[in-house]
């Protein structure tokens, strides 16, 4: 329990005005809310912190089953909008991840708050804004955070840097028509490399992308993750230059050729047929006049069956 004088010094501090006006917030992520997380419990605890603090719990916001990934959230949303209304003083939360999922986040809501002459208290954590004290020590928090968010970063980054290097695949999913092998090298899995083969050459052969994915879902072929075909699908593998052995990851650009499946002139005409109508050019062959008076007639008659049923 805090001291008296501490109580004092908090509620004096910033506000003379008589006892700080505090809103309660409380979020769970499910329905259950967990373990010792519920909304009763958050918005007791809150509730009785208040008390002891002396001060006046004048609202109390509840989302139940929402993500605290951001702010969008509707209690959450209510009470931002009371912030600007100087409904209350300090938010009062059972632990930060309730109020925001991330530090770096929950900065630059306390910046803003602040703004609006409105504090964050957490009932378990060493996080109170209402003292200059307070404040301070939340700005090392979120120091220390960012420098921890950088160094993750950069070790990404010289991860990625060395996977990059010996031609490792970044994740555990493949593109299809490999495998991964025990050290996160492509081998080429022969039977699904057979139908990418087969995808580039009914392209060249329909030059269409949703006829391709029809003719793949009339055969009851499923997509790497077990779905139908779509159009969007069968680009996604006629665009892939891994399928060249063309590897890329950060600033690693290699050609690998134990990675290579589709032939460089098959790569090439489906490329030449992907484009061929950028820049306004396009393969197909004009319209006869005797065709396209036959069809301007037929919209005619359809046109005027429509006004005169």
């Amino acid at each position: 329990m805090i001291e008296n004088a501490s109580i004092r010094e908090r509620v004096t501090e910033d506000h003379d005005n008589g006892p700080l006006r505090a809103a309660v917030y409380a979020r769970t992520s499910s329905k259950s809310g967990g373990f010792g997380y519920s909304l009763d419990a958050q918005t007791q605890r809150g509730i009785e912190r208040c008390e002891s603090l002396g001060w006046t719990v004048a609202f109390v916001y509840r989302d139940e089953a929402e993500s605290g990934k951001d702010t969008d959230r509707p209690m959450f949303q209510q009470m931002l909008d009371m912030v600007e209304n100087r409904a209350f003083d300090v938010i009062v939360f059972w632990k930060l991840d309730r109020f925001s999922r991330s530090l770096m986040h929950a900065v630059q809501l306390e910046s803003e708050l602040r703004e609006c002459d409105v504090y964050l208290y957490s009932v378990t954590e060493q996080i109170d804004t209402t003292t200059a004290t307070g404040r301070f020590n939340f700005r090392n928090i979120a120091s220390a955070a960012e420098f921890e968010r950088d160094m993750i970063k950069q070790r990404t980054r010289i991860g990625l840097q060395g996977l990059a290097e010996e031609h490792r695949w970044p994740n555990s999913n493949p593109p299809i028509g490999y495998d991964l092998t025990s050290d996160n090298r492509l081998k080429i899995n022969k039977e699904e490399a057979q139908l990418v083969i087969e995808i580039f050459e009914s392209y060249v052969e329909k030059r269409s992308m949703p006829s391709v994915a029809s003719d793949l879902n009339h055969r009851n072929i499923l997509t790497a993750d077990g779905g139908d075909w779509t159009p969007s699908a069968v680009g996604e593998i006629l665009r892939n230059e891994i399928y060249l052995g063309k590897y890329e990851l950060g600033e690693v650009s290699d050609h690998v050729s134990e990675y290579q499946i589709v032939d460089d002139n098959l790569f090439k005409d489906v490329t030449r047929i992907r484009l061929r109508f950028q820049n306004g050019r396009s393969s197909r062959k004009a319209m006869p006049e005797s065709r396209k008076e036959a069809a301007i007639h037929g919209m005619k008659a359809q046109y005027s069956s429509y006004l005169n049923p």
